[in-house]
């Protein structure tokens, strides 16, 4: 099984089933389809639709812009069953899904950035099988929405939304008991990788967890343990044999892994089966300053929004999200800062094999709400839960620019859910940095991560004269931390967005909207250049400063400051702007 081919590299099964492709498809804006029984096998849908392509964009055959609350996907599915065990995964579907399986409602699911399964096995037939999904979307802000707009059409930095199947469908073989969690956490210090394990029921007795892991195709060592519950905690000895009980690192100059299968099995009965792989990474503050492995780290980030120009949300292939790794890296970027965005797993396991450093960052909700605080609570436990073993994930942005909370400068309610996303971060995972409202107006946080869009290096020296200063008052017109809130002395400080800077060839108007950068425009590669030069360099001469972030990577609609175009061609010369794009730390 080739694991680019899988929708999650990082979590493997065999036999599994694509369920891509063509999809029977209709809009239900009159929300009929329940009360009409459309679920019913037999009913055929109206249009087609190529999953998982949503309806908004070229790809999925489609291309209807308009607002659709409620859709409704269709398609027959044959996969011999008899005596397995059947999940069906579906790995993002916005905003609210029924799904049913031979006109039976078999699962629920809310949350459009995040994956679900559902066991159809009571529910699947030996021959033909007809599933039917029901999606509702609405302009709801209370939802997360990330980047997607909450009205018709397209407004400042925010983008056509995405209604309905957004990644991949597909459907496994599991065991009779299902391994459902293997979080790796890293210790290096004492040269091993703690596992936490969870099963979805208890195997009985007599039940063993052998796990085996290797690097780079050596022989394997293997532990076996008893297995007594559905829960059960392991470490592996990480210490290399053959020098001197080191631990070999994961880092973007050596991205090494760690192939790691779980076998579940009782008697000669294998209960399941899965493939995953981790690396021995390690990221702190200490000081003031951020180590990778004990290493002093500079993290040159770029903003990365995930949108392609005819399938939005979705990767168009796996070379797709390939193609942005490498363009990071060879644009001289150690990391990317995925805004706004619960990627697609494959687009973390290319980090991970090429070496990049990833910022995970929760879709804002644009309201403060019990259902919104519900939502991205839910989103924040779920996007740490699928992508934990990712070691090029370093941090996680629970809020972004205080959208969501616009009066957390002063509001205790407000400035608590901060808290709380901050704390639920570090109790689910505690293996990564947080960054806990970036850009301003921060509470708690491990990052002091501040945005500034200022247009030359006079105005970023005049901006942050000192750290103090910065932290008392802010770098541009908001407060650096709220009201009542200051910072704890540890924290590391970096500029996580700047720049910008859009061409004036990039035109006017991008589909009648006002095309933008910030700044105004620069007529040339030269005048690009020495802008980037001149803001990126009086941002890294501030000592204190451990990293920061340009803006960003491609256009983006009518948000045209991309260093690529939206279909990947770049403006500037890669290796001219690589050669700009360095850092050592010499000045710290």
């Amino acid at each position: 099984m080739n694991p680019e081919q899988y929708p999650r590299p990082d979590w493997r099964r065999d036999p599994w089933l694509d369920l891509n492709g063509e999809w029977e498809f209709d809009f239900d804006d009159q929300n009929t389809g329940v009360a009409e029984r459309w679920y019913e096998p037999g009913r055929e849908l109206s249009r087609r639709i190529q999953v998982p392509f949503c309806y908004q964009c070229a790809a999925g055959g489609i291309r209807d812009t308009g607002y659709h609350p409620v859709v409704w996907y269709r398609r027959k599915v044959r996969w011999p069953s008899k005596g397995q065990r059947v999940m069906l995964r579906f790995g993002a579907v916005d905003e609210k899904a029924q799904v049913y399986l031979n006109g039976q409602l078999i699962g629920l699911h809310e949350g459009g950035y995040l994956p679900f399964s559902i066991d159809t096995t009571s529910f699947w037939n030996e021959g033909e099988n007809d599933l039917c999904v029901r999606v509702e979307d609405l302009l709801d802000r209370a939802q997360p929405r990330g980047k997607q707009y909450w009205a018709n059409g397209v407004m400042g930095c925010w983008y056509t939304p995405v209604t309905g199947i957004w990644q991949s469908v597909y459907a496994e073989r599991v065991g009779a008991v299902e391994i459902i969690q293997l979080h790796i956490r890293p210790v290096l210090a004492e040269a091993r990788a703690d596992i936490d394990c969870a099963l979805d029921a208890e195997p009985g007795l007599g039940a063993t967890l052998t796990l085996r892991w290797s690097r780079e195709g050596k022989a394997p060592r293997i532990l076996t343990a008893v297995v007594t519950g559905r829960r059960l905690r392991l470490s592996l000895d990480m210490a290399e044999d053959d020098d001197c009980g080191k631990v070999v690192c994961w880092s973007p100059e050596t991205p090494v892994l760690y192939d790691v299968e779980a076998e579940l099995t009782q008697g000669n009965e294998c209960l399941d089966r899965l493939c995953t792989y981790f690396g021995m990474r390690e990221i702190t503050v200490c000081n003031q300053n951020v180590y990778l492995n004990g290493q002093r780290l500079y993290q040159r980030l770029v903003l990365d929004q995930g949108y392609w120009p005819n399938t939005l949300l979705t990767p168009l292939d796996d070379d797709a999200l390939r193609r942005d790794v490498e363009w990071t890296k060879r644009l001289g970027f150690n990391g990317a800062r995925k805004h706004q965005k619960v990627e697609d797993p494959r687009y973390y396991y290319w980090a991970d094999r090429l070496g990049l450093l990833v910022w995970g960052e929760l879709p804002s909700t644009y309201d403060f709400t019990w259902d919104s605080v519900r939502r991205l609570s839910a989103t924040l436990q779920g996007f740490i839960n699928r992508d934990f073993n990712h070691p090029c994930l370093v941090a996680w942005v629970t809020l972004n620019e205080s959208w969501g909370v616009s009066q957390i400068v002063s509001h205790p309610r407000q400035q608590a859910f901060a808290r709380m996303l901050y704390e639920q971060a570090l109790t689910l995972d505690g293996t990564r940095l947080v960054s806990g409202n970036d850009g301003w107006e921060q509470v708690r946080t491990d990052l002091c991560a501040l945005h500034d869009y200022a247009g030359g290096g006079d105005s970023i020296r005049a901006h942050f004269p000192s750290r103090e200063a910065v932290e008392h008052n802010g770098c541009d017109s908001r407060l650096c931390y709220a009201r009542g809130s200051v910072p704890e002395g540890n924290e590391a400080f970096m500029v996580t967005e700047y720049g910008g800077i859009a061409f004036e060839d990039d035109g006017e108007t991008v589909c009648g909207i006002p095309a933008w950068g910030y700044n105004g425009k620069v007529p040339n590669p030269e005048r690009f250049l020495a802008r980037y030069q001149e803001t990126t360099g009086a941002i890294r001469a501030m000592p204190y400063c451990q990293g920061d972030c340009y803006t960003q990577l491609t256009d983006v609609m009518q948000e045209t400051n991309g260093l690529l175009t939206e279909d990947r061609q770049p403006k500037i010369d890669p290796e001219r702007f690589a050669a700009l794009n360095v850092n050592t730390l010499a000045h710290h």
